[in-house]
């Protein structure tokens, strides 16, 4: 950074590292391989991936800073991906790539975890880490030091350590059935992850960089849970069930007692149908999730809509999950994220290539009509971990 900058800083009370770091940052993957058409789901081998930096400095604005040519993939949660806590590294796990049986083209796992420095100008890919098979949902603890990553189709959660920009693969915890998504609480104590197939949520205890599972503390949860966070005091985790998604069926959203002895589900929310993609704000008082709505599914299906919908709930202070509102949005919604002030919402719709802007108004969501355009389908979006 130019001297005079530095100073500038300093008099503004900012640090210098702050200023390049990706705190401000939100990444969205691309998926240009899989298409939702009038027939069904297409896989086009030769289509293209990508990771997007969205600068979200103007949260009301946000600017696309940066483009890499990576693999991603829409098959798996929307949270394959997310940036630690100082913003210097993006992580990207690609859960699956293209293969050719016979004449039909279908999807393999994959083992790719990438990891970007934000702080190049451009960002740039430093690292490829081999991981689990099939790795979809990951988490950055709140220290910065570890990661976790939910493998699918080697059904085990892959452990790396986090030191400055250098990333090392410490171990598989198996978890015996296929694991979607993880999440760290706060304090770095504990993880929880979605047993997708079997409607659990697991509980992993984390004690420096070992992690180990026991599996009689499995919580029951709804049919095809899929998505979890946990608030930022650590007090709560709370799990999306998307069900099938896109049948027209509803879904709720289940409420988790993250600090106790024996973690176990205090509360269900109903929020409409497919609940895919999930996020808490970073200043924990609000949740929220977008509504597939049968928007994936084929055109002539009694259940198709051609868009889905966004839920806004709200935290109590009491601890209480309370579903606010919804609104429209566009077609197949899967991506979610908050702007670093907790005021905007973003939502990427991805048949329609765009992200569409919200604003938490009155203690209410209201639509702000801002759209940007994006040169692909969003199929997750993820900012700092909390």
């Amino acid at each position: 950074m130019p001297r005079h900058l530095i100073v500038l800083a300093a008099l503004m009370g900012l640090s210098p590292i702050a200023a390049w770091a990706g705190t401000n940052d939100v990444l969205i993957g691309l998926d240009g391989k899989i298409f939702f058409e009038a027939s069904g789901p297409r896989i086009d081998p030769g289509g293209k991936d990508a990771l997007l930096v969205l600068d979200v400095g103007d949260p009301a604005h946000p600017k696309i800073r940066a483009s890499l040519p990576l693999m991603n993939s829409v098959l798996g949660p929307p949270t394959n991906l997310q940036i630690t806590p100082d913003g210097k590294l993006g992580l990207l796990a690609n859960s699956v790539v293209p293969s050719q049986v016979g004449d039909r083209t279908t999807t393999a796992p994959d083992n790719k975890l990438f990891v970007v420095d934000l702080e190049a100008n451009p960002p740039k890919l430093i690292d490829t880490i081999t991981v689990g098979r099939q790795p979809s949902g990951l988490s950055i603890s709140h220290k910065g030091d570890l990661a976790l990553i939910a493998n699918r189709a080697s059904k085990d959660i892959s452990v790396l350590s986090i030191e400055g920009k250098t990333m090392r693969h410490i171990a598989e915890v198996p978890i015996g059935d296929e694991v979607a998504m993880v999440t760290i609480t706060p304090d770095g104590r504990r993880a929880f992850a979605v047993k997708n197939l079997a409607n659990k949520v697991a509980v992993l205890a984390i004690d420096g960089q070992k992690v180990t599972y026991d599996k009689a503390a499995d919580i029951p949860a709804g049919f095809g849970v899929y998505n979890v966070d946990v608030t930022t005091d650590g007090h709560y985790a709370i799990a999306a069930n998307t069900g099938v998604g896109g049948d027209g069926n509803i879904a709720t959203v289940m409420q988790i007692d993250a600090t106790a002895e024996h973690a176990h589900s205090i509360d269900y929310v109903t929020v409409g149908e497919g609940p895919e993609g999930f996020a808490i704000s970073p200043d924990g008082h609000w949740a929220v999730a977008p509504l597939l709505k049968g928007s994936p599914a084929p055109h002539d299906a009694w259940s198709y809509t051609r868009n889905g919908a966004v839920a806004l709930l709200q935290i109590g202070s009491n601890g209480k999950l309370s579903l606010v509102n919804d609104l429209p949005v566009g077609a197949i919604p899967e991506a979610v994220a908050f702007s670093p002030d907790s005021k905007f919402i973003y939502v990427g719709n991805y048949a329609d290539r765009n992200l569409q802007v919200f604003q938490i108004r009155d203690g209410k969501l209201a639509d702000t009509g801002v759209v940007v355009d994006l040169p692909g389908q969003p199929a997750s979006m993820r900012g700092p971990a909390r």
